[in-house]
């Protein structure tokens, strides 16, 4: 390959290399963040969502956005029934288990009673998601 050639390659490939940066990292809602951090100040009752940080009556919620249901914390007694429900955690299947959570997934040891306020509960969902990206 000419040098010139060689040149243009690399200058191509150094030029599109910011702009795949900039894509794969969205920026965090900071507004959303905070919201979601006041919601979770109930759920720290039982949870927590500090890495390394024990679990409580309820697992330690670190990463556990993406997480199989039932399996995330290694330490956790997880009900037979959330062992059993087959969910991965994502947007939808956190607002649904947040909403209702005995009704999400009957027999579950979490007997709160949900986050009805669907502006709340967005911004739980959203502050689990980025504090287990963390």
């Amino acid at each position: 390959m000419p040098i010139f050639a060689r040149r243009l390659f690399f200058s191509l490939i150094l030029a599109a290399v910011p702009a795949f940066a900039a894509q794969a990292a969205p920026a965090i809602d900071t507004a959303q963040l905070s919201a979601g951090e006041k919601v979770f100040a109930q759920c720290k009752a039982c949870h927590s969502i500090e890495k390394g940080k024990a679990d409580g009556v309820g697992p330690n919620l670190y990463g556990v956005y993406g997480s199989k249901a039932g399996a995330h914390s290694a330490t956790f007694k997880y009900s037979t029934a959330m062992k059993a429900s087959g969910q991965t955690w994502n947007d939808a299947t956190l607002n649904s288990f947040l909403l209702a959570p005995m009704k999400a997934v009957p027999g579950t040891k979490m007997t709160y009673g949900g986050v009805k306020d669907d502006t709340k509960r967005a911004a739980l969902v959203y502050y689990l998601k980025v504090k287990s990206a963390e």
